[in-house]
């Protein structure tokens, strides 16, 4: 596996593998006891209705992507929704 530096995946745009562009990454959480990533932070695009979607929003209204979703790292990051 390649590796990837978080100041690349910084603002990269997040797709989900039915071809929606859901926005674009804020940030990753992480445990900081064990260093494992939890979710991808997406700021959503304005015209994408949130409420339709399987993702928990947090309190600033970006999604909330477990790391486990993630298919693909390339042009777009592919999420399973």
């Amino acid at each position: 596996m390649v590796d990837i530096l978080a100041e690349n995946l910084s603002g990269k745009a997040v797709m989900s593998s039915d071809g929606t562009e859901l926005g674009d990454l804020y940030n990753i959480t992480m445990d900081l006891k064990s260093g494992e990533l939890n979710d991808l932070l997406v700021s959503p695009h304005e015209q994408l209705s949130t409420d339709r979607l399987s993702f928990d929003v947090d309190e600033m209204g970006r999604l909330k992507v477990p790391v486990a979703n993630v298919q693909a790292v390339k042009d777009y990051i592919v999420v399973a929704r």
